[in-house]
């Protein structure tokens, strides 16, 4: 029984176990999916048409999951009590336990990226159809921290505040306490006037220990209690019958209250301890389940932890819409900033669309728009009219200068600048009101229409792959039963192995070219790096009004080894901001490279693709030559379990992307950081301009010894170490799943249990893949049929004239 439970044991990732010892727990049974209570109602956000879809695609996975489920339990069963499992088996046991507990889909991640008073927090009211569920704009600054809000099946509103950890707070007050060491001059008398970063950081200390904790030191705050009550779970869930409810228990703990507001509030209290808030609404017929809209400040935060979330929350959203109120909408830094961050998103994370979303478009001063227009009375006629005629102008204006930025950023053939709709224009106010435009010139249910759209294909996606993986495993069962082995012996030795040893070779060649590309634009990149630093410094360092009121701000960006998050002011990132022209001179390239969809030959997945397409025809011409019989199941195997393996690199491709992109800043920070805490010590007379003077001395010195080419090498490493890893992922699986398709020695043959009947329904269920889509794409046409036949809406009733 030893030898079979050793091989059993290998069917189970991550199980450890003493050899002689049988642990019957290894033939672990499937976890079973939770039938949902709701089922009929899960897709009631969207309409009809789309909802048959979502039906037959949440039909087709469910079907075949417990077509591999049988298959699994039919398959354990039957070599429960064996000696010796051949290792063809053990794959398949695997790969069909791997495929049955495939987490469901991934949720569609909506940022809202803006500053304060943009009208983030509307927009999101409006979406979900309640309209002061989070706090919106008023006397006191309102949304503080990532906000995340979807629906699912519960029946109640649920909120769950996560708080810091210990040590993540302690870590925190230990930066606050040193940046509130006042700087005092002869006599005692103090030097500089408190800036913005002191200000807040004396701020989150008077909210979570009272006033006057400004004045005390690390050691003392450490042994004082905080006024709020602070659970040991670091996580406090909040439960109401109605979102009101919810939103009077929540609203404490997302909105920050004024400076001099001495709240009473326990919850108000302990504001500065929260990391992130998640809202999980009931069942929704707005907002689909699997979509999380997610609510971000636009600047970051002082805290490491917060601010870590923060770019990670931007770059797992595949959708950003940047938000910037009616008035702030022509540009501006803070505008400009946000831009930029979400077009990086896009470069190092899974971001594929980037929106302009223009709010409070109902706010207009007609007399004074029309003498701006110089437009008289006569052309215009009402306030409804100037209205929609501004935002035309300013989704045409924007949409240009928008897709100018991206193209200077992205790859001419990028999937956002082909979209149409790269600026909405949109009025929460008007969308509950209706008093100068329609529910659809509000342009909220265009937003949801988006949002649905994204869901639904990210859905018939992913249960094309499930559909497809799952046939190409049932496949593979075939051969257990029967002793004709998939290839024969001298195509396995002589012909296939070889081929595919020659393919990867070529494979390894076209990547190594791939990457090379980079090599110029990063040299060049270099280059004007070196000559724009002394540039970059002074537009850094340098305030019009001199140091007053930056010292603090500066000692803040050195304290966090060259960057800074204010809630109220731009972000100031020194490390991002001297490698910024590499990012100028590489952003097209590297766009390039990794670009998805229907990539051209230089990007990297069309490399990948190609040698996959390579090996399927191979397989074609190896099933012709064989004359493969059982209607192409075994040549079909082989194709399929290619494509599985060879899409699997996708996201570990995604994955290592954003570390390769921000190893320029993460090299030049890591390089300064002597100098940023060498600054930070400072303290006493003219502290800001001796602060000043070592980060001069040491970007200097740095450059001089080469600091930009180290983050030029440091990136190509790690594009080599992305190739590496490609190459040998791709070598194993491939000549691994050879290996079991023309075994030697143990063989693949194995008297199974009878699996025909799961067979023939994956067979049918294969080939209702394309069936769905057809009637998915019939429904469309007839849709959009409809809708051009159906009578154009006028205004509201009783618009302002």
């Amino acid at each position: 029984m030893c030898g079979s439970s050793l091989d059993l044991l290998w069917l189970q990732k991550g199980s450890r176990a003493c050899a002689g010892r049988f642990d019957c727990h290894l033939f672990k049974e499937p976890v079973k999916k939770r039938r949902r209570s709701h089922h009929d109602q899960q897709f009631q956000a969207f309409p009809s048409v789309e909802q048959s879809a979502l039906k037959e695609y949440e039909k087709l996975e469910s079907r075949t999951r417990k077509v591999l489920s049988n298959t699994y339990q039919k398959l354990i069963q039957s070599v429960f009590l064996d000696d010796s499992i051949p290792s063809g088996l053990k794959y398949l046991i695997n790969r069909l336990l791997a495929l049955i507990e495939k987490p469901p889909l991934e949720p569609v991640y909506v940022g809202f990226l803006g500053n304060t008073g943009a009208g983030k927090s509307s927009l999101i009211n409006a979406l979900i159809q309640e309209a002061m569920f989070l706090p919106v704009s008023g006397e006191s600054v309102c949304t503080a921290c990532i906000v995340q809000v979807s629906s699912g099946c519960c029946e109640q509103y649920e909120a769950k505040i996560h708080l810091l950890s210990d040590q993540e707070w302690k870590a925190e007050l230990k930066d606050l306490t040193k940046l509130l060491h006042r700087v005092e001059g002869p006599g005692g008398a103090e030097a500089d006037l408190w800036d913005n970063a002191a200000e807040e950081a004396a701020w989150k200390l008077q909210m979570l220990y009272g006033r006057g904790a400004e004045k005390r030191c690390y050691e003392e705050l450490l042994r004082m209690k905080p006024r709020g009550r602070i659970p040991t779970s670091r996580t406090i869930t909040l439960k109401a019958e109605e979102a009101g409810e919810l939103s009077v228990k929540l609203d404490p703990y997302i909105r920050t209250q004024r400076r001099d507001w001495d709240g009473e509030s326990a919850d108000t209290q302990i504001w500065p301890l929260i990391k992130y808030v998640e809202v999980i609404l009931p069942k929704s017929a707005l907002i689909p389940e699997g979509v999380v809209l997610v609510d971000i400040p636009g600047t970051g935060d002082f805290n490491s932890k917060r601010d870590e979330m923060w770019k990670k929350t931007i770059d797992k959203c595949s959708v950003i819409w940047v938000i910037s109120d009616i008035e702030r909408a022509s540009g501006g830094k803070a505008h400009e900033d946000l831009l930029n961050e979400s077009i990086k998103a896009c470069q190092r994370g899974f971001c594929r669309d980037i929106a302009l979303v223009v709010t409070k478009t109902d706010k207009l001063h007609l007399r004074e728009y029309l003498r701006e227009r110089k437009m008289g009375d006569q052309a215009i006629q009402s306030q409804r009219e100037a209205v929609l005629q501004r935002n035309e102008i300013i989704k045409l204006q924007r949409n240009r200068l928008l897709k100018e930025k991206l193209k200077r950023k992205l790859p001419a053939d990028s999937k956002v600048l082909g979209d149409s709709d790269l600026v909405y224009t949109v009025s929460a106010h008007e969308y509950w009101q209706r008093a100068l435009l329609t529910e659809e010139e509000s342009e909220i249910p265009k937003l949801r229409e988006y949002i649905r759209k994204r869901l639904l294909d990210k859905k018939r996606r992913r249960v094309t792959k499930y559909v497809t993986e799952a046939f190409g495993l049932l496949l593979l069962t075939d051969t257990f039963n029967s002793e004709e082995s998939l290839l024969t012996e001298h195509l396995n030795t002589g012909g296939l192995r070889r081929f595919v040893e020659d393919k990867m070779e070529l494979l390894e060649e076209a990547i190594e070219q791939c990457f090379a590309r980079m090599e110029q634009p990063l040299q060049t990149g270099v280059q004007v790096a070196r000559t724009a630093y002394r540039r970059v410094l002074r537009a850094c360092l340098v305030r019009s009004r001199g140091n007053q009121g930056f010292h603090q701000t500066l000692k803040a960006v050195c304290l966090k080894n060259g960057v800074y998050a204010s809630r109220t002011l731009p972000r100031i990132d020194l490390n991002e901001a001297l490698s910024q022209p590499i990012y100028d001179q590489i952003d097209p390239v590297f766009g390039g490279i990794f670009r998805e969809g229907k990539p051209a030959g230089s990007a990297l997945m069309q490399h990948i693709d190609a040698f996959k397409h390579s090996l399927e025809e191979r397989m074609e011409e190896t099933g012709i030559i064989n004359g493969w019989k059982y209607d192409g199941y075994k040549r079909n195997f082989l194709i399929q379990e290619i494509s599985a393996i060879l899409g699997g690199l996708e996201g570990h491709i995604l994955r290592r992307k954003r570390k390769i992109y921000e190893s320029i800043t993460s090299s030049i920070q890591s390089d300064l950081k002597p100098c940023y805490e060498e600054a930070a010590q400072i303290t006493g007379k003219k502290a800001c301009e001796r602060m000043k003077d070592v980060i001069r001395r040491g970007v200097e010195r740095q450059v001089a010894e080469g600091m930009f080419e180290r983050a030029q090498e440091r990136m190509w490493h790690q594009f080599q170490q992305l190739k590496r890893g490609i190459t040998e992922k791709v070598k194993g699986s491939i000549m691994t799943m050879l290996m079991l398709a023309a075994p030697q020695g143990d063989g693949l043959y194995k008297e199974l249990a009878d699996v025909r009947s799961e067979q023939k329904e994956m067979e049918k269920l294969h080939r209702s893949l394309r069936e769905v889509a057809e009637n998915a794409q019939l429904r469309r046409g007839m849709q959009d049929f409809l809708l051009r036949m159906s009578p154009s809406k006028g205004g509201p009733p009783g618009a302002k004239l």
